[in-house]
């Protein structure tokens, strides 16, 4: 790529680093021939985050580079990273910087985008799993029963995000209607922008946790939450959740909408663009009411598998580990020229009984890998369970050999070691999650740095030129 770089440039661009990923940063500085301005950004021992921008911004065009893997400080958490970003956005903000750009390569929270209320919980359903309609009887939820609308929270309270019911006049009372607690005659409904006037609620009571030992009859105690951290892939397991959580009668399960908080977050914070690379979910884009732009690592590894792979061998196929990575990988597959193969992952969902739910998922392999060389192309890599069990599925097919193409290496937990005592030859990721510690500890893990690609979007965004053009043709090859 020709590195293009201009006096003015100088002049008016500052380049801020999180605590997340500072090589990156310098070498995004370091292909803009800048430096990177300096600033203070640490802990109170409280924990709170403390930031101090030590250079002027005033007037400035400003890019915070902050990604959310797993850094060198173990003290350090993809919240405190958030955290981080936001409070840098609003301190420059405050120091008269002309546009504040978050250049976040990982981005936070993407893999808990906003579900639709079919799927988090609406209708609302009855103890024999009947929908309650908008009249508060019980029905088959073919017709007349209502779903809330699927509209992303905002920081200002009864103020809709797009035009939904509340724009219309219409009152929640004649939609939803009154569901009524069997064990308590106070009626109330689940209401996401607040309470309507008319609603009768419940009034406030204290809820804490219990010990376990507590013989009372205190309903308003919750167990002790439940020992160690929940992976994604725990989340993905019904089986788990459901002996974990089982559902409660007459009570609708909400889910958080982490997706459109996090881009408020990021809004209110004075956030003016956003600059991400293979977002896990394309619709996240849409959370957000400024620019956003999505770069790919396509490009580079398209680059790595003709220069690295296909001289080696003449017989590649292209593997998605699931269907929804399926579009990922045929895109690099007809760039390539390669066969395309899938792997189908299904889980059906068991009746909840206590104590007896062990179904596990199955995967079946849609293609011909014996005697080839097996890529698995996927956007993340966090636990690492979903790799491995497929490379292990491949290998049982007759694969020669199986090498891992991801764009983000998070490898949390032990999925470093679960990955080197697995079948994979090999794990190749970009840099957008730092790699220093990981190239540590496991000698399968191969990195290429996409820092260039970041440099010059940085460069096109601050002189107003198109980032379309970073992946026509072989230009960034």
């Amino acid at each position: 790529m020709t590195r293009k770089t201009s006096s003015n440039m100088v002049r008016n661009i500052s380049i801020l680093s999180g605590n997340s990923h500072p090589s990156l940063a310098l070498s995004i500085c370091n292909y803009l021939s800048i430096s990177p301005s300096e600033r203070i950004l640490c802990k109170f021992s409280s924990g709170e985050s403390r930031c101090e921008i030590q250079d002027s911004v005033r007037g400035k065009d400003v890019y915070i580079i902050q990604s959310f893997g797993v850094g060198e400080d173990p003290n350090y958490k993809v919240n405190d990273y958030l955290m981080e970003v936001c409070i840098m956005i609003a301190a420059c903000k405050g120091g008269s910087a002309m546009r504040v750009t978050a250049v976040l390569p990982l981005f936070p929270y993407s893999r808990q985008p906003d579900l639709a209320f079919s799927k988090a919980g609406a209708p609302l359903r009855g103890d024999k799993g009947m929908v309650v309609d908008g009249e508060g009887k019980a029905g088959s939820g073919k017709a007349g029963a209502y779903t809330f609308e699927s509209v992303p929270v905002t920081p200002h309270p009864n103020i809709a995000r797009t035009a939904g019911l509340g724009s219309k006049g219409l009152d929640m009372t004649d939609v939803v209607g009154r569901v009524t607690n069997s064990n308590n005659n106070t009626g109330g409904v689940g209401y996401r922008g607040g309470t309507p006037s008319g609603i009768q609620t419940p009034p406030l009571q204290l809820i804490t946790y219990g010990t376990g030992n507590n013989n009372n009859n205190n309903n308003n105690t919750f167990p002790p939450p439940p020992p160690g951290q929940f992976t994604t892939h725990d989340y993905e397991n019904p089986s788990l959740m459901l002996s974990l959580h089982p559902p409660k009668p007459n009570y609708k399960q909400w889910m958080a909408q982490s997706g459109s908080l996090v881009a408020d977050l990021l809004t209110c914070s004075g956030a003016d663009r956003i600059l991400t690379c293979d977002l896990h979910e394309q619709t996240y884009q849409g959370f957000f009411d400024i620019p956003v732009d999505n770069l790919h690592a396509r490009p580079f590894l398209c680059k790595y598998i003709s220069q690295h792979i296909l001289p080696t061998t003449n017989s590649v196929t292209i593997i998605s580990p699931d269907a929804g990575g399926a579009k990922r990988a045929t895109a690099i597959a007809d760039v390539l020229n390669l066969p395309f193969a899938l792997i189908h992952k299904e889980r059906r969902h068991p009746k909840f009984i206590p104590g007896k739910n062990s179904a596990k998922a199955t995967m079946m392999l849609v293609g011909e890998v014996k005697g080839r060389t097996c890529l698995l192309i996927d956007d993340l890599v966090d636990t690492g369970n979903t790799i491995t069990r497929a490379a292990k599925l491949l290998k049982r097919e007759g694969a020669e050999r199986v090498v891992a193409v991801v764009t983000h290496g998070v490898f949390s937990g032990d999925a470093l070691e679960r990955i080197e005592s697995s079948a994979l030859d090999k794990v190749v990721v970009t840099n957008t999650v730092d790699q220093t510690a990981h190239l540590r500890r496991c000698g399968k893990v191969e990195v290429l740095d996409v820092s260039s690609v970041f440099g010059e979007a940085v460069r096109r965004v601050h002189f107003g030129e198109s980032l379309a053009g970073l992946f026509e043709g072989e230009g960034m090859l």
